[in-house]
């Protein structure tokens, strides 16, 4: 696998801010970059920030967690609990340097590693203002590019697979480019003062900003709206996550000379001894692994990412006992709802996902209603947003909607027949005793089946429902 050559890439340096890394992904929390790193807490006031006297960095309850901040005593909402001058967050300016050069070579979507080609940078320059913050990193991060192969095959979901195996790639190429970029270069022109980069450190680098940095307001564009920057804001990113945040972040202007304070507030009372957790953002469980290296059960806007393809869901509605389905060879008016909802055409989007908020994507429901039914004046009395919505009970007649809702169930079995093992088998697993990355794989695709039989559930009620309900109604 791709991921185990990234696990086994190190360097053997004497330098003292040497760019190794360990790479080792593991469910307990890791040591610091440093054996004793300096007080962040008094790094932070001594540059000018405020932290507020009752926050203090201790180990949460959950080891998995480590280090987070806590109230060391009860502190009234609406106080600020930390604020950061403007130079004391660490972001990435382009300019015309070697460094600059290679972050363009970056994809968008792989937004964290061009900060992170920053990081480094400052990881490996001796003397960095940030040293007193980046010694506090951790030196392993327990995320799925850092897993053995093993274990990203453990992970048993497709679509994570695909961007766990494009991150290593991206890594690995990246690794040749930044190789070939750094060759030849004049000692005071090496961003990383002589020293050599690989795909362990880069990935090092990624993860420490995609699990740590936030996207911030920056400057003002003429249409009135800010740019996206990412910054690492040093202490306040060592808050952690929930979906019941009782801090916030809050970015104010310094009239004065118009730079950015970034603060965190208590959003409400804070007890003694109680963690400050922020909402990192309502997240799949996809990208919480991907990006923090940690699953959140029972995760209220997971989601499985389904195909739309029309065999499938032909094979289903037969499987469900509906006779007749032409999901693979729609009517020409079926064909042109289709295509409005973007699953037929030219550039078709067909990824669509059950589960999260809307418990079955507006488009996949649109069009099972829409092929499950006969009468085309009858769908077009409605709207796609009503076609769309599962609160819009049964548009299109209760008959339609059990079709609908049935074929839905069969694509879960079929979704569940995917996974090699089953829940039963995982939880044996777990009691067993398995390695830090074993587990958070085990703990992911158990979130993701469990998800599927909630799914299940939910509309086996409603077919239920509907199902009472149209006996009634010929009774």
């Amino acid at each position: 696998m791709v991921a185990s050559k990234i696990v086994t890439a190190s360097l053997s340096l004497t330098h003292r801010r040497a760019l190794t890394c360990a790479a080792k992904a593991s469910a307990a929390y890791p040591a610091r970059l440093v054996p004793h790193p300096p007080d962040l807490i008094k790094w932070v006031r001594k540059e000018g920030g405020f932290v507020h006297q009752a926050v203090k960095i201790a180990q949460q309850h959950d080891e998995t967690i480590g280090l987070g901040l806590v109230a060391a005593e009860d502190i009234p909402k609406g106080s600020d609990l930390i604020a950061l001058p403007h130079h004391i967050p660490l972001s990435f300016e382009f300019d015309h340097s070697v460094l600059s050069n290679l972050a363009r070579k970056v994809p968008e979507e792989l937004w964290a590693m061009k900060l992170g080609l920053k990081l480094l940078q400052e990881r490996a320059r001796v003397g960095s203002f940030w040293w007193p913050y980046i010694s506090n990193l951790p030196e392993t991060y327990s995320i799925p590019i850092f897993f053995p192969g093993e274990d990203i095959r453990n992970l048993q979901y497709a679509p994570l697979l695909h961007q766990v195996n494009k991150r290593c790639r991206f890594l690995l190429d990246f690794d040749h480019e930044v190789r070939h970029a750094l060759e030849n270069l004049k000692p005071d022109d090496h961003p990383f003062g002589g020293q050599n980069v690989d795909a362990s450190s880069l990935g090092w680098a990624m993860s420490a900003v995609s699990s740590r940095a936030f996207r911030l307001h920056g400057k003002k564009l003429l249409d009135g709206t800010h740019n996206n920057v990412p910054m690492m804001l040093p202490l306040i990113d060592m808050c952690n996550h929930s979906f019941n945040p009782n801090c916030q972040i809050v970015q104010e202007q310094d009239a004065g000379n118009l730079k950015i304070l970034v603060k965190v507030v208590a959003e409400t009372v804070i007890k003694h001894n109680d963690p400050l957790v922020l909402n990192y953002g309502c997240l799949n469980n996809d990208l919480f692994l991907l990006d923090y290296g940690f699953v959140i059960a029972s995760n209220p806007y997971d989601c499985i990412e389904l195909k739309y393809d029309g065999a499938l869901l032909d094979a289903a509605s037969m499987a469900a006992g509906i006779s007749s389905p032409n999901f693979s060879a729609p009517a020409p008016w079926q064909k042109e709802i289709l295509s409005q909802l973007n699953l037929e055409g030219e550039a078709p989007i067909l990824k669509v996902s059950l589960g999260g908020p809307e418990l079955v994507e507006g488009r996949l429901l649109a069009a099972l209603r829409a092929l499950l039914a006969s009468d085309m004046e009858t769908v077009h009395k409605h709207d796609l947003n009503t076609l769309k919505s599962l609160s819009a009970e049964a548009p299109l007649g209760i008959a339609n909607e059990v079709a609908a809702f049935r074929t839905i169930i069969a694509l879960c079995v079929i979704a569940l027949g995917h996974f090699p093992t089953k829940i039963m088998d995982d939880e044996s697993l777990l009691k067993q005793g398995v390695s830090g990355s074993t587990e958070l794989a085990i703990q992911f695709r158990m979130q993701k089946k469990s998800l599927i039989i909630d799914v299940m559930r939910d509309l086996t009620r409603r077919v239920k429902s509907l199902s009472s309900k149209g006996a009634t109604a010929q009774g």
